[in-house]
């Protein structure tokens, strides 16, 4: 059914009133039917304007918050980019550091193997008792040749600690007992005087005295009983039994 226009079907009976002919029921009832629906017509289009109005700003609202979103997403997806840049920067750094420290590892590997070659080497010229007091730190040193066990920290800490007492003992006057072959071949028990690690004198209980320096094979001891006298005399004043005098003893400097 077609809807006619209101204003049509107004017209249509305005005319019908001016030619004097009153209208039939019919075309009453249908213009009355045309202006409802009309009406109806409207009302949907309202409606319809009204939700889309509606839609349109829930719509708008997502989009907006979509775009934000967004926004925030890339903005954490540039965070994670920069962060794993720094991250590759930092693992690069860490591999140098890394590398250098390696490189600088073996070099220390190769100076303390060097130090406890020397600090080898100046076990034969040390006397007993300094011998006696470095033998743990000798016993951690690694033998020539075979890997170490312990770290190279630990092995230039024995070294220190082996290279701090020997400067103790030379540069101390030291009173040690000792055993040692006299002239008739026998070992006898004597007392030795070192001097530092340069000079030492010793004298048994029968006044035999003699006079020991280091040498390229360990210590060299020489007879001196003409010394045995002063020697006495430099002991008993070390331990306090003597008064302290000018003692004269034949050093020789090398």
């Amino acid at each position: 059914m077609k809807i006619r226009s209101p204003l049509i079907a107004i017209l249509f009976c305005a005319g019908a009133a001016l030619a004097g002919d009153a209208p039939p029921a019919a075309a009453i009832s249908e213009t009355r039917e045309s202006l409802a629906k009309w009406g109806e017509t409207r009302k949907l289009i309202f409606q319809e304007r009204s939700d889309w109005e509606q839609g349109r700003e829930v719509l708008e609202s997502r989009i907006e918050l979509a775009r934000k979103e967004i926004a925030d997403l890339e903005k954490k997806l540039a965070d994670a980019r920069a962060a794993a840049s720094q991250t590759r920067g930092k693992q690069a750094e860490i591999r140098s550091e890394t590398s250098r420290v390696d490189d600088l590892s073996l070099r220390l590997a190769s100076e303390v193997e060097g130090l406890e070659a020397r600090v080898r080497a100046l076990h034969g010229g040390l006397p007993p008792f300094v011998l006696e007091r470095i033998d743990p730190l000798y016993r951690r040193m690694p033998e020539p040749g075979k890997s170490a066990k312990a770290s190279v920290a630990e092995r230039f800490q024995n070294v220190l600690g082996i290279l701090n007492e020997v400067h103790k003992s030379n540069s101390e006057i030291t009173v040690a007992t000792e055993v040692r072959a006299l002239s008739d071949g026998k070992p006898s028990e004597v007392r030795t005087v070192y001097v530092g690690l340069g000079q030492a004198y010793y004298v048994s209980a029968r006044g035999e005295a003699g006079v020991g320096r280091p040498g390229a094979e360990g210590w060299d001891w020489q007879p001196a009983n003409e010394l045995a006298g002063n020697i006495l005399q430099v002991i008993d004043v070390l331990q306090a039994r003597g008064k302290p005098a000018f003692i004269p003893l034949p050093v020789q400097v090398q």
